[in-house]
């Protein structure tokens, strides 16, 4: 399942070089999010309110989606109006999610979602990584398809700021 999860992702990696973000979308317009951290810690979207919110569906055996999580932990880390969540979309033992972020240590929290039921208001991924910038009213502002870099979000917050 691996190697044809590494194809599909390297498709999304190409379609997302080749067409850059996506329009602003999801299949619902203020999407809830409600998970338990690997950390045991409950997350839910709607008590972000009032700040920009970075949704990153990634997985452990994705290259890019682990060139990025450095920059969305500086993100998190440095900017007091903007949070990171990290959805680990794959089939993995939780101890084993726990283990990589160990030797891949960021400061957002991340959860693991069941690829066989992702989270409702969000599309299922279908290339990682897939990252959501949800703006400050919960709306869905960007759907970036691809890695991102902070640079790149930065501008995407500057662009939707009223």
């Amino acid at each position: 399942m691996k190697a044809a999860c590494s194809v599909l992702g390297l498709m999304g990696i190409c379609l997302a070089a080749c067409l850059g973000s996506t329009p602003a979308w999801a299949d619902v317009a203020t999407p809830a999010l409600k998970v338990t951290t690997v950390d045991g810690t409950a997350f839910d979207l709607a008590s972000q309110r009032g700040q920009w919110v970075v949704v990153n569906f990634w997985a452990t055996w994705c290259p890019p989606c682990i060139k990025e999580m450095p920059e969305l932990s500086a993100l998190d880390a440095e900017r007091k109006d903007v949070s990171v969540v990290g959805l680990a979309f794959e089939e993995i033992d939780p101890a084993e999610l726990k283990a990589f972020l160990k030797s891949h240590p960021v400061v957002y929290p991340v959860a693991l979602v069941d690829v066989y039921n992702p989270p409702k208001d969000f599309s299922t991924p279908r290339g990682l990584p897939l990252t959501y910038l949800i703006a400050p009213d919960g709306k869905v502002a960007e759907k970036i398809m691809g890695p991102v870099t902070r640079v790149e979000l930065e501008k995407m917050v500057a662009k939707h700021r009223p």
